[in-house]
């Protein structure tokens, strides 16, 4: 991933330099494991964990001749050791390394992601409770629909997160296996106590039943997770985009000192961290795709799925953990308009009261089509001229028929439409 959307912290975590350690991690821990089981002498094992090093000039220099990372690695181990590297990868083939190693990694990332994604899900809990009260429009399809709490984006931003922190918990589980098998998952040239001892110091579960390779649905799951998580994202990203329209207006991203919107014009204050996240969600989802793609091998392994997860599983991690504290510096510093949600409220001259009305009228005895008919005819109206609709509702003899001019008034009251607000409040906060 370009170093533009690297946080340091992820970054270090997908570097050459960490991806090697956690190969040298798991073949001293297979190491020890043969020394448990009186295979490798303990002077040997002292000396392996004394001097296993690496030089990453000097693996490359090594993969240009070779052609293989794996060995370019081992050969640059061995040359830190000395004569008792020949019980290093003793009896293992590179995916037992590999995707052992990269289960480490997923694992690391996929941990602090989970710390990105708590952290803004007490944010979105802060905010919720902030803005309970503030009123502002509901739309569906875009159009205005009935009234709100502009606190409730919060909670449903809360509540969806705690379902994704549930469903990155269970994607790291599952991807906490680890394989040392050997060529095709056989236990070949070692007993399968070595799996079991070395994957215990590392803290993975074994893969109950392998080939040469962990199977890549647990992959595909993990970044079918990010790709959720992405998604999550974008939904939040699009509404503060459509929030801060011109026409709308009704919060919009921090703009700091400085910032400067537009290289033409010197007025704007364009929606970009959003925009930004929109877009990279897109990369995301079509990261964990090619997932999918990488689950269907030919017999026990090919090599087609590497290609691709030196670039999607990084990258995915990376765009995640960035799309995560990019959304928490625009959800902490958002700008809240509660006077223009209120002002853009009348815009639709009461008609969010409609169904009110047809249900007060339904209440009095008229069918509801008898009631839509009456209702609909005003409303039409209100909107073509630009009338308010209770004036209208009050001059109409048909309504009055029905309804007095208080039970109308009394329809138009803003606050019913957040009464039970604290239900929802208590269903998701508790």
């Amino acid at each position: 991933m370009i170093q533009r959307y690297t946080r340091k912290e992820m970054g270090n975590i997908w570097s050459d330099e960490n991806k090697f350690r956690k190969w040298l991690l798991v073949e001293i821990a297979v190491c020890e494991a043969w020394a448990e089981l009186g295979k490798i002498p303990k002077e040997a094992l002292r000396e392996i964990k004394e001097k296993a090093d690496f030089d990453l000039k000097r693996i490359d220099e090594i993969e240009a001749t070779v052609k293989h990372d794996v060995i370019a690695f081992l050969t640059a181990v061995a040359e830190k050791v000395g004569t008792v590297s020949r019980y290093i990868h003793m009896g293992l083939t590179s995916s037992d390394v590999v995707d052992t190693a990269q289960a480490l990694l997923m694992k690391e990332a996929g941990e602090l992601i989970m710390e990105d994604f708590k952290r803004i899900k007490e944010l979105f809990r802060e905010k919720a409770f902030q803005y309970k009260d503030t009123i502002c429009m509901g739309r569906s399809h875009g159009v205005h629909a009935e009234p709100t709490s502009f606190g409730l984006r919060f909670a449903l931003w809360y509540e969806e997160a705690g379902r994704n922190i549930d469903r990155l918990a269970s994607a790291i589980d599952r991807i906490s296996v680890g394989k040392i098998s050997g060529a095709v998952g056989t236990f070949s040239n070692m007993p399968p106590e070595i799996e079991e001892i070395a994957l215990k110091k590392l803290g993975l579960k074994p893969e109950p039943v392998a080939t040469q390779v962990v199977q890549r649905d647990r992959h595909a799951e993990f970044l079918s997770v990010l790709a959720l998580i992405a998604a999550m994202i974008e939904k939040i990203a699009v509404e503060i985009r459509h929030l801060q329209r011109t026409e709308v207006l009704e919060a919009e991203e921090p703009f700091t000192e400085g910032q400067k919107g537009s290289s033409a014009m010197p007025h704007k204050r364009n929606p970009v961290g959003c925009e930004n996240l929109s877009g990279l969600a897109r990369l995301v989802r079509s990261n964990a795709f090619t997932a999918y793609e990488n689950i269907a091998l030919w017999h026990d392994r090919d090599i087609s799925h590497s290609s691709v997860e030196r670039v999607i599983i990084p990258d995915n991690c990376i765009l995640v953990d960035y799309m995560l504290n990019r959304l928490y510096g625009i959800i902490k510093d958002l700008r809240v308009y509660p006077e223009r949600m209120l002002k853009n409220i009348e815009l639709s001259f009461g008609l969010y009261n409609s169904q009110r009305v047809l249900l007060a009228l339904v209440e009095k005895g008229l069918t509801r089509e008898e009631s839509y008919k009456i209702v609909q005819s005003n409303a039409m109206r209100s909107w073509k001229e630009g009338i308010p609709f209770m004036e209208l509702l009050l001059k109409d003899e048909e309504v009055r028929k029905y309804l007095n001019e208080d039970e109308i008034k009394n329809i138009f009251e803003l606050n019913y439409y957040t009464r039970n607000i604290d239900h929802i409040y208590r269903r998701v906060f508790g």
